[in-house]
């Protein structure tokens, strides 16, 4: 496993979580050559996500001979015209040079289920929690286009436990320190609290080559 290289594996991943990804591959661990980005927040546009996924996909294939895409599936990808249209149907059409990481959201590629269950338990009292990662932070706009108050008002307030970032970069704390206004007026905005909660990125490392080994 210390031994694995991604060096002949092109990315494609949701923008939402370039900040993880940007680590890992300035840490050496993801020695890519290639990484090819979505926009941020396009499971709000499922037929823009399923376009720009399909484009990324054809610039990856023309650089590398094997492709992971870093999105999740049933939460990223809803279509509410085509319901049997799934990110899995989408994915399989690629053919076997494309591997999708085993993953719901890009939430569940920081923390797993059981793990998210006890850190809301420790942190929030085993109340519902909205969880979101660095990126539901730096790129909010896009998250949440369209987003008015009353849309904000019918779906955090009900997450009792507030809302926890699972931060594995350390970007939660800098933020703070360089926008606190922007910080409050978001959680203002969310009617909730917003905590951060330190995590490594063991499993979404695992993930990754989880896929990387499957084209072995």
């Amino acid at each position: 496993m210390e031994d694995a290289s991604f060096k002949d594996t092109a990315i494609v991943a949701c923008g939402t979580l370039s900040l993880e990804l940007n680590h890992l591959r300035e840490s050496g661990f993801l020695d890519v050559r290639h990484i090819y980005y979505t926009t941020p927040g396009l499971h709000e546009d499922c037929a823009e996500l399923e376009n720009q996924l399909l484009r990324r996909l054809q610039e990856a294939k023309a650089q590398a001979e094997k492709v992971i895409v870093v999105y999740g599936g049933k939460f990223c990808y809803v279509n509410a015209e085509a319901p049997t249209r799934t990110m899995r149907k989408i994915i399989e059409e690629q053919g076997s040079s494309v591997r999708k990481i085993h993953a719901s959201h890009c939430v569940d590629m920081l923390a797993s289920e059981a793990d998210r269950e006890k850190i809301a338990q420790a942190m929030a009292d085993g109340e519902k929690v909205w969880w979101m990662t660095p990126g539901w932070i730096k790129f909010r706009h896009q998250v949440f286009k369209g987003w008015d108050k009353g849309l904000a008002n019918e779906n955090f307030p009900r997450h009792t436990g507030g809302a926890i970032v699972l931060d594995g970069i350390g970007f939660v704390e800098k933020y703070m320190e360089a926008h606190p206004e922007e910080f409050l007026e978001y959680s203002d905005w969310m009617g909730i609290p917003i905590q951060s909660c330190p995590v490594s990125l063991d499993r979404f490392r695992s993930l990754l080559l989880e896929q990387l080994h499957q084209f072995q």
